[in-house]
């Protein structure tokens, strides 16, 4: 009976044995497969993150080149809004560079034709130190003779005088470069005058007369305070330039010191608000 038992608990204890085999091996068959599993899951997500990157990557390039083609545009766009700027520029300074010769044909004066060709309005402009200050019209009668109907010409201008001598009638450009030589001459002398009074405030203009022709100053000598009246004189009206300067002082010797013999040259070739500034800093006057 004991015997029996023996065996009956043996074999029971095999199958046990057997039953947790199996159960062991079936576990780690379903862990293969499941391991399995994931690598191909793994596998799977790998692909997807490679085709995910090569889309990026030709994206990028896709932009990258998108960007570049732009600005490829957009300089050629630059470079045609150049060019034609260019070719507007080059088409001005054909224009002006014709309209230029014309003007120079003329002896550089503005006319205009009047009542059908009858008459003819001239406009001379004066300057000086480059910069432009007044300018002068004339209106012409062409027909039956050549003379002046109407004008702004300054009345100290011997305007008639001016068209006797230059023979008007014959040559009507040699008469307005004679008139057009006064007139900028005159409004020299006054740009002048008007540069001393608001550049020297230290210097006195004692006397000046409507066509600028006199200018007289009173200057300062430095050390002795002594006064020097200083006479200008604009015989030429064709220049801006005097053509005598004539200076009185209570110092006697002074006229005739080799300074001042100095200034007199400076002020006879320099014009007088460049003249002025020189002196004071020579120490001639203050």
């Amino acid at each position: 009976m004991c015997a029996l038992s023996s065996g009956v608990l043996s074999h029971l204890s095999l199958l046990e044995v057997k039953a947790r085999s199996r159960k062991t091996q079936l576990q780690q068959q379903s862990r293969v497969m499941e391991l399995k599993a994931k690598v191909e899951a793994l596998k799977t997500q790998r692909e997807q993150l490679k085709a995910q990157i090569q889309t990026h990557q030709v994206w990028g390039l896709m932009v990258v080149e998108a960007n570049f083609c732009a600005d490829e545009e957009e300089e050629n766009m630059d470079e045609e809004s150049e060019n034609s700027n260019l070719l507007q520029l080059m088409a001005r300074h054909t224009q002006l560079k014709d309209l230029l010769h014309a003007h120079h044909l003329i002896g550089g004066y503005d006319i205009i034709k009047t009542r059908k060709g009858k008459g003819a309005c001239v406009s001379i402009a004066t300057a000086y130190e480059n910069v432009f200050l007044d300018t002068f019209n004339l209106e012409i009668d062409l027909k039956p003779t050549v003379k002046i109907s109407r004008h702004n010409i300054p009345p100290f201008i011997p305007l008639n005088n001016l068209a006797e001598q230059n023979n008007m009638q014959t040559d009507l450009r040699v008469f307005l470069d004679t008139l057009s030589q006064h007139l900028n001459a005159f409004v020299g002398r006054k740009q002048q005058l008007k540069l001393v009074k608001e550049k020297h405030k230290s210097i006195e203009v004692m006397e000046s007369n409507v066509l600028c022709s006199l200018l007289v100053l009173l200057l300062t000598v430095p050390r002795e305070k002594t006064a020097v009246l200083c006479t200008l004189d604009y015989t030429d009206h064709t220049r801006c330039l005097p053509t005598r300067v004539h200076l009185e002082s209570e110092d006697k010797q002074l006229p005739d010191s080799p300074q001042w013999k100095k200034n007199c040259t400076l002020l006879m070739e320099t014009p007088v608000h460049k003249a002025l500034i020189t002196m004071k800093k020579m120490g001639s006057i203050v």
